[in-house]
């Protein structure tokens, strides 16, 4: 069995291949797969690519010539839902492309072909990551420090799970996320790649779950300091979260 490791952003993916005492890197199609062991886990782990048409090229070569068995991403993502705030952490339980629209064809949101407009997670390996995700960010105070905790208030970080949003373009403007609210009120963050993966690993039917931390909430203020939240925060997480989630099956 072969775990793929799909991070969103460089900064994640060092911090994840900083975990892994073995990984030799192998380059096909323009991308880097690393592959090695965590905890015994066979693993591969690999940048998305940014957009949707990247992350899926990028999943299918997961599976079809690396022989992934199960996918789980993780990245940041602008929060939508109430209450999901900077610092937090959502779990998808599904995944939706909120730029999909072929109407009249077909009813806005829905994928032609496959007659719905949301794609499940796995369950069970989605409870296991969100225990990794509580379990993290219950040492997160101690383990980034007092400045980051402060700068970003993540005192009371939580872990949400429902519906993440995925399309090409970045949501940062309050307008945009305000129409995002009101067409899909489900919905807890947006991100540029994750419902994306969910087609091909549907496709394929392999197993994903999907973290992503909520680095700001998709409006006028999306800009500030998120290089600094991803090197002090986004990429500490996803490190901590991947090991305990491999470490939890050791």
């Amino acid at each position: 069995m072969t775990l793929a490791l799909v991070s969103a952003l460089p900064q994640e993916l060092e911090a994840v291949l900083a975990l892994l005492p073995d990984e030799q890197r192998t380059a096909f199609a323009g991308r880097g797969f690393w592959r090695g062991h965590l905890h015994g886990q066979e693993v591969v782990a690999v940048l998305s690519g940014i957009g949707k048409a990247a992350a899926a090229t990028t999943t299918a070569l997961l599976i079809a010539r690396f022989g992934a068995s199960a996918v789980v991403m993780t990245g940041v993502a602008g929060g939508l839902g109430a209450g999901v705030k900077v610092g937090d952490v959502v779990v998808a339980a599904e995944l939706l492309q909120h730029d999909m629209d072929a109407s009249p064809v077909f009813p806005r949101h829905e994928v032609p072909g496959y007659g719905r407009s949301r794609f499940a997670s796995d369950g069970a390996l989605s409870d296991r990551l969100a225990r990794a995700c509580e379990a993290t960010l219950r040492e997160a105070p101690a383990a980034l420090g007092a400045a980051a905790v402060e700068a970003f208030g993540l005192g009371d970080s939580r872990v949400h799970r429902g519906l993440l949003l995925t399309g090409d373009r970045f949501v940062s403007r309050t307008a945009e996320s305000e129409a995002l609210q009101r067409e899909l009120p489900d919905a807890l963050a947006v991100d540029m790649e994750s419902a994306a993966v969910a087609q091909v690993c549907a496709d394929f039917g392999v197993p994903l779950a999907v973290v992503r931390t909520i680095s700001d909430r998709a409006d006028d203020a999306a800009h500030v300091d998120f290089p600094r939240f991803l090197t002090q925060v986004a990429s500490r997480y996803s490190a901590a979260i991947v090991e305990r989630l491999l470490g939890e099956s050791a």
